[in-house]
């Protein structure tokens, strides 16, 4: 009997000691996640809120890996703009990586920029870009070239404008100043306005300074920077909702992950877009309430005067289609892949960009 004790007592301390070694047999693995902008924005907040949570609760599962997060957002690692290089040089290993400002690295996925005045349902516009990027290996491929691998799409609302005076009529912004990042300054070439480049983590020193009168913004996003204080009128013109770029991972990390960890990234990836979908279309409802009660004013936009703006500027993809198609890129193939698109779901622009 004492000998079975001894035993016993033993084999009892011998399975406590193995207990720690278990849990330390995890593989962890670091990931340094970056965003040039702040986690106020709704698509950085779900990296934090949702993305990362997700694979930590999907690794969990398999008990052989757990994730290490060092978060750097609002520019402290990846300036706005220079995520794509920042993530597929890898200094970081992921982020969110804003195509609108790369029109030369990453052109055709820019095509949403070259067509306003379409569709203002920002999910659908992801939908669309998701199709494109399948029917035209090339866009994925772009991705690749960078050293990166999308994880999830990323598309803003629909955009308007915020504003220090009233416009209402094509006419309004004859003369004027109007801030837009990247491509988005095509959307007033030829509407007798000049353009000025910003972006949202300038609006608001830029237009409390003058630098520009109005700048082309969606309302959750004017309304996080509290530019109403500056700029209280909310033209509701309309532009649409626009495919900004998306979550991507540096491809050197991403061939390294095991299965298991990929599989959870994909889960945490489909938990995102559910996640930001859904707290947009609630921001976008809080947001007009928001930007009243701090002293601004929404103004609609006539649909006949969104027209005669969509008439008046220049076309933004005759150019593009042949710069890119110097260049060898398949620009007519996406154009009529993109707005077939929305065809297809029976959206109409105000002019048919891809027809003339």
């Amino acid at each position: 009997m004492k000998a079975r004790s001894f035993i016993a007592r033993n084999l009892i301390v011998a399975c406590a000691a193995l207990a720690p070694f278990a849990v330390g047999a995890q593989e962890v693995i670091r990931m340094t996640v970056s965003s040039g902008h702040s986690p106020v924005f709704v698509w950085v907040k779900h990296l934090k809120a949702t993305l990362m949570p997700t694979v930590d609760a999907e690794l969990a599962k398999t008990g052989q890996y757990k994730m290490a997060w060092t978060e750097a957002y609002g520019g402290t690692l990846a300036k706005l703009g220079s995520e794509l290089q920042t993530v597929g040089d890898g200094i970081s290993d992921m982020g969110m990586v804003n195509t609108l400002f790369h029109m030369g690295d990453m052109p055709l996925q820019n095509i949403g920029y070259l067509t306003p005045f379409g569709a203002t349902d920002p999910e659908m516009v992801c939908d669309v870009m998701d199709e494109t990027h399948k029917a035209v290996p090339e866009m994925e491929a772009a991705w690749t070239k960078h050293n990166l691998v999308r994880l999830v799409s990323h598309c803003y609302e629909d955009y308007g404008m915020v504003s220090k005076f009233p416009i209402q009529r094509l006419e309004d912004m004859d003369g004027r100043k109007i801030g837009g990042a990247g491509p988005a300054s095509t959307w007033i070439k030829g509407t007798g306005a000049s353009s000025v480049n910003g972006n949202f983590a300038t609006y608001y020193n830029d237009l409390k300074s003058g630098v520009f009168d109005a700048g082309i913004v969606f309302l959750s996003g004017a309304e996080a920077g509290r530019h109403f204080e500056v700029a209280p009128n909310y033209i509701d013109i309309g532009f649409g909702a626009v495919y900004a770029g998306g979550v991507a991972v540096n491809k050197a990390r991403w061939d390294a992950f095991p299965d298991e960890v990929k599989q959870a990234f994909k889960v945490g990836a489909d938990a995102y877009r559910v996640a930001y979908f859904k707290e947009t279309r609630e921001r976008i409802a809080s947001s007009k309430q928001a930007w009243t009660k701090g002293g601004g004013t929404i103004l609609p936009f006539a649909p006949e005067e969104r027209i005669r703006i969509a008439q008046a500027i220049d076309n933004p993809v005759t150019p593009w289609l042949a710069t890119s198609e110097k260049a060898n890129l398949p620009a007519r193939q996406v154009v009529d892949a993109y707005m077939g698109g929305f065809r297809s779901r029976g959206v109409e622009f105000a002019r048919d960009w891809d027809k003339e």
